[in-house]
């Protein structure tokens, strides 16, 4: 991230925990139904923040309700928000402001599997296709499953690079946590499925439907 951005997001961060108490009326509707009145006041104050940087805020809202949903401490849902502004803020920069909301929050769930902005540079040429966020899909579930951020971005890229669909990189979900559950090791059950996605497509029966 860049020193102007780091110091944007950083200000906008702590401007908007020191107007906590005065948003409060001004909030969304579901953190005041959802969260302790500190708590959400502060969320409130973030996503207005994370709104005048042009970042989307309903991420913001969800990850904050997904906080509380857990049982999580009204100081870790703010602390959880505020790390969330700026991954989105970093990915955007790395990506580019002409990106789908979609596609930005699923880069900053990417960054916070632990690529590198650098990493997520190399999708950029791509930020216009229809299956870019069905391709970030795709890196996220690969580097949770344990695969490493770089294996995962070269298969994603290829993938990319032989325009395949959102519904092609939604199957090699799929295909994987099936060669996983047999017993196949992460990286290979990807590398294997991403080649033969990007030579056949998806997998069809006799019939021509496609297989699960």
């Amino acid at each position: 991230m860049s020193v102007r951005l780091i110091a944007g997001v950083a200000l906008a961060c702590a401007f908007g925990l020191a107007l906590g108490p005065r948003l409060a009326l001004a909030q969304d509707a579901r953190l005041n139904k959802r969260l302790d009145p500190q708590t959400a006041a502060a969320v409130a104050a973030l996503v207005d923040s994370a709104s005048t940087l042009g970042l989307p805020t309903e991420p913001l809202v969800q990850k904050a309700l997904e906080g509380q949903s857990k049982g999580a401490s009204g100081e870790a849902i703010v602390h959880a928000v505020r790390a969330l502004i700026r991954d989105l803020a970093t990915a955007r920069e790395a990506l580019g402001d002409d990106v789908s909301v979609d596609a930005l929050r699923l880069a900053a769930a990417a960054l916070d599997a632990g690529a590198t902005p650098a990493q997520l540079e190399r999708l950029r040429p791509h930020r216009t296709r229809e299956s870019f966020a069905g391709g970030l899909a795709g890196l996220v579930y690969l580097m949770s499953r344990g695969v490493p951020a770089e294996q995962s971005l070269d298969l994603i890229t290829a993938m990319l690079n032989a325009r395949l669909s959102a519904a092609e990189f939604a199957s090699l979900q799929r295909l994987v946590e099936r060669d996983m559950m047999a017993g196949a090791p992460p990286a290979e059950a990807a590398a294997v499925r991403a080649r033969a996605l990007i030579q056949h497509g998806r997998p069809t029966g006799l019939d021509g439907r496609v297989r699960p």
